[in-house]
């Protein structure tokens, strides 16, 4: 199963460093029933994309929560066991939850297929965005409209080989 794991610049550092994305459970997207259903396409690029776009939401939220980072999106694309990932059957179709799945067990930065991020030039929209998700999540039709910025841009796509590339130096 594909499942696309949100991070941010300083998060993909920690994850070469170890390599490792996390011992789990992680927080991961993937496309799930409900996702589908909320999506209502059979198209697997489509639904892919989707999840990937729910990442992406996530990192934000990583990114709201960690003033310090640098104010691009990442979501790392990880292919895991089908049995390792897995959807809360409580959240099922809470919007908030759309293709939410937790990852059971270490996930290897080594079983990334791609990173995504920002471009350099999104950095001024995800930084209003991080900004005004507390109140885009309250309601404010403004500061939903801020949020949406952010998601006009689209991710970048980057081979695993690039990493080091996008993190910069390492200690």
């Amino acid at each position: 199963m594909r499942v696309y794991v949100p991070l941010t610049l300083p998060g993909l550092a920690e994850a070469y460093r170890t390599g490792e994305l996390g011992d789990g459970p992680l927080l991961a997207y993937a496309v799930t029933p409900a996702l589908r259903e909320w999506y209502v396409s059979e198209d697997i690029e489509e639904l892919e994309y989707a999840a990937l776009s729910r990442a992406a939401l996530a990192s934000l939220r990583l990114l709201a929560a960690d003033p310090g980072a640098p104010r691009r999106r990442v979501v790392v694309a990880v292919d895991v066991p089908d049995k390792a990932a897995a959807a809360d059957p409580d959240r099922g179709l809470d919007p908030a939850a759309l293709g939410e799945v937790r990852v059971a067990g270490t996930v290897p930065l080594a079983k990334a297929a791609a990173v995504h991020v920002d471009a350099a030039d999104a950095e001024a929209d995800v930084a209003a965005a991080a900004q005004a998700l507390p109140a885009a999540d309250g309601g404010d039709d403004d500061a939903r409209f801020v949020v949406d910025g952010a998601e006009d841009h689209e991710l970048l796509w980057y081979a695993t080989q690039e990493i080091p590339h996008l993190i910069g130096p390492v200690d």
